[in-house]
């Protein structure tokens, strides 16, 4: 009689791969990049005032910060796989609201689509900190970015034509990826990520663990060069679009230079390439800078609006640079006891630089015409370059051990 064996790979899951994360980020990008574009029309149209619509997105702003710092407090409670669960069930709601159509609904479906983005967010950063070895971070950033680049390049100008033609249809495609991407995270079967984040250093409740961040400066400065970096593609996203119809280039250059940017994603491999060819301390502070003085140069040169438009696009080049890996030092400082806290620290920085960025542009905005909102992005971009020259220089980089040959050379 022949004895029945289970197979492998059913009694033991196999290890999530880098490009399983790739690909799985890679459906998030089509959950939200076909609404990026397609969310502030909705809006508008539902709402029927600008001022209305930036206040909500405010106040949507605010709910996704506090969201985003309970969520390590909601783990305790609820496993980690149903909080991701969690997220993406709300990404459907939010769509199914929006397709209903109300001032109400929408206004519902945006706080839904912002909330359930900040909490895959966190959990998403948890699991790469459980299953990716710190050398292997800077691989699947890229990896990440090159499955997101489809999303991300088609999805903001597909969004709005598909618009047009009916309006549900970004909503359907968008509720559609979040199942798949639901589907895929199962498949993955990451369960609760490793036992160490149920370590007796959990915090207490969701504000404890903030002093342990503000007492670590790696975490500090990796969290800055998160926000000053999203800082810059809100000033290319929001400011550039107006910058252009102010200077009569058009209501639809924004979208088309979004998504022209947004391509340049599948280079990722290429830039992952020129950045191990450098310390990561000299590839942060190359983008940083290139940027900075591209954001600069685009203030200088705002009254020649082509010229300026062109500045602001290299910039955005720079700032697929520093998407690759600007988020590296945070995630490289990060204790393995405090993975799903920091990774709900991290996860704010969209929050707090689209609070912000429009608290100061509006400031600046005050005494000098939109290119001082350039300027003034270009002064934060050299700030992060400055906090850039205390990192280690060889952060990120695999340790060698030394040869018995080298050992007696040195003798």
């Amino acid at each position: 009689m022949h004895e029945r064996r289970i197979p492998e790979w059913v009694r033991h899951a196999p290890a999530p791969s880098v490009r399983d994360f790739g690909i799985l980020a890679g459906f998030e990008a089509i959950v939200r990049g076909i609404l990026i574009s397609v969310f502030p029309l909705v809006m508008y149209r539902a709402l029927g005032d600008a001022s209305s619509v930036s206040f909500v997105y405010f106040l949507v702003g605010i709910v996704s910060l506090i969201a985003g710092l309970m969520v390590p407090f909601i783990i305790r409670y609820v496993p980690r796989r149903w909080a991701y669960t969690i997220g993406c069930v709300l990404f459907v709601l939010g769509a199914v609201l929006a397709i209903e159509g109300s001032p109400s609904a929408v206004v519902a479906a945006l706080a839904l689509n912002t909330v359930a983005t900040v909490v895959t967010f966190v959990c998403f950063n948890a699991y790469v900190l459980d299953y990716i070895n710190k050398i292997e971070l800077g691989r699947c950033e890229t990896s990440r970015m090159f499955y997101s680049a489809l999303g991300w390049a088609g999805g903001p100008m597909a969004g709005v034509l598909l618009m047009e033609v009916w309006a549900p249809a970004p909503f359907v495609i968008s509720a559609v990826a979040a199942v798949a991407m639901l589907i895929l995270f199962w498949s993955m079967r990451l369960g609760d990520g490793k036992l160490i984040t149920k370590a007796r250093g959990t915090a207490r409740n969701p504000l404890a663990f903030l002093p342990r961040f503000f007492s670590q400066s790696r975490l500090v400065a990796g969290y800055l060069f998160a926000m000053i970096r999203s800082c810059g593609w809100w000033i290319y996203v929001v400011y550039l679009p107006i910058f252009a119809i102010q200077n009569g280039l058009g209501e639809q250059l924004g979208g088309i230079l979004l998504s022209t940017t947004n391509a340049m994603l599948f280079g990722a491999p290429l830039i992952l390439r020129w950045v191990q060819g450098r310390s990561l301390r000299t590839a942060v502070r190359a983008g940083f800078a290139a940027c900075g003085i591209c954001f600069i140069i685009a203030a200088a040169l705002a009254g020649w609006p082509v010229a300026s438009v062109v500045a602001l696009v290299l910039g955005s080049v720079w700032l697929i640079v520093l998407d690759i890996c600007a988020g590296l030092p945070f995630l490289m400082a990060v204790k393995p006891s405090e993975r799903t806290e920091m990774s709900a620290i991290y996860s704010s920085y969209r929050d707090v630089s689209g609070i912000l960025t429009p608290g100061v542009a509006s400031l600046v905005l005050l005494v000098t015409p939109i290119a001082g909102v350039f300027a003034a992005g270009g002064l934060a971009l050299f700030g992060a370059w400055a906090v850039a020259a205390q990192m280690h220089p060889r952060l990120g980089r695999p340790k060698v051990p030394l040869q018995p040959g080298v050992l007696a050379q040195a003798a």
